[in-house]
């Protein structure tokens, strides 16, 4: 499993929750014609995520910690609060994971950036992210 998988996984966005994409139509089309319904109960290809709402989710585990941390701007804090690996490799692996192209040998410019990203990634994944995090 990916890092940033087990982020969504922790916070309840599990993109296999999605139904699977319609098969490609083989050999000749259907006919249609007049008795033929387009409300015939059919499920669209590909069902919506129920959305979470990442920062009240966030908030109740930071309620439930006796550290204070601060998930709104540090990914590091935010990894924590999550129970996960917040250490230097772990931050370098997930920025190779969501494609950083900076240098991760500057852990602070490498760090701000992951933190936006994250919090795109999950509003991208059926998260509600409040807009002053997707900046």
């Amino acid at each position: 499993m990916s890092f940033f998988s087990t982020i969504l996984e922790k916070l309840g966005l599990n993109k296999h929750e999605q139904a699977p994409p319609a098969p490609e139509p083989t050999g000749t089309p259907a006919p249609t014609d007049a008795t033929t319904s387009v409300s015939s109960g059919a499920t669209p290809a590909a069902t919506a995520i129920s959305e979470v709402d990442v920062a009240q989710k966030l908030e109740t585990l930071a309620g439930q910690s006796s550290a204070e941390l601060n998930w709104r701007t540090s990914i590091v804090d935010l990894l924590k609060l999550l129970d996960m690996d917040s250490s230097l490799t772990a931050r370098k692996e997930l920025a190779e994971e969501l494609h950083y192209t900076g240098s991760t040998d500057d852990s602070a410019a490498m760090n701000i950036w992951l933190h936006s990203a994250v919090m795109k990634k999950l509003a991208e994944n059926g998260g509600k992210v409040p807009a002053d995090l997707l900046d």
